[in-house]
């Protein structure tokens, strides 16, 4: 949603995190059996294309346990712009393995440390917004320890300078040794950064903290 709370339209994302501190053992197995399943069967009728490549699925947890919302061949963000920042494996040694055929001669390493993304959009998103905001604080946000700016509507205008071009305009990434930490320097982060209209939600990650019990 939109705003704070789960309140407002449903968007493409406002904020993710990584890992996800409220899956259990059990649903995390759960969903890897799932997609070592749907990746497996790529491979046998009636597709017989030997795909390689990405395989993205979607989960909600429900009362009875993880349902896949969707499948995607492609990396997504900002989903991707937590996950891929605690890969220590060089993810083109990943792709060059898959893409020729030899998995198995790769072993995925991960950073124990936790990733939290916040998105700043533009006023108005994901309805209607205007274009053409300066844009300022990027380079500021980025000589942060652990944090990385991805760039989702941004544009150069005449003069050079960096500006809104889309609703979902950048989204801010920390790394921290807790989730707490991490929360907090993505928000400091974000607090550098400045344009006209700037829209977030201020409890990316909020209810995670809190237990599932604050689904409830």
């Amino acid at each position: 949603r939109a705003f704070d709370g789960d309140r407002g339209p449903n968007t493409g994302g406002m904020g993710v995190y990584s890992p996800v501190p409220i899956v259990t053992d059990e649903e995390l197995a759960n969903m890897t059996h799932t997609m070592r399943v749907a990746a497996a069967a790529t491979a046998r009728e009636p597709f017989k294309n030997d795909y390689r490549g990405v395989l993205y699925g979607g989960f909600m947890l429900t009362p009875e346990g993880p349902k896949v919302l969707e499948y995607n061949a492609r990396f997504g963000d900002p989903e991707t712009q937590v996950v891929l920042p605690r890969l220590k494996t060089d993810l083109v040694d990943v792709m060059m393995a898959v893409a020729e055929g030899r998995p198995d001669d790769i072993e995925l390493e991960w950073d124990d440390q936790w990733a939290v993304c916040v998105v700043l959009a533009s006023a108005g998103y994901p309805g209607k917004y205007e274009k053409g905001k300066v844009i300022l604080g990027v380079e500021d946000a980025e000589a942060m320890d652990g944090v990385t700016v991805f760039h989702a509507g941004t544009a150069r205008n005449a003069d050079g300078e960096l500006v809104t071009a889309g609703g979902r305009v950048l989204n801010v990434v920390a790394l921290g040794k807790t989730f707490d930490e991490a929360r907090e320097k993505a928000y400091e982060a974000c607090d550098v950064i400045n344009f006209e209209g700037k829209q977030l939600r201020s409890d990316i990650g909020a209810k995670a903290a809190a237990g599932r019990g604050a689904w409830e």
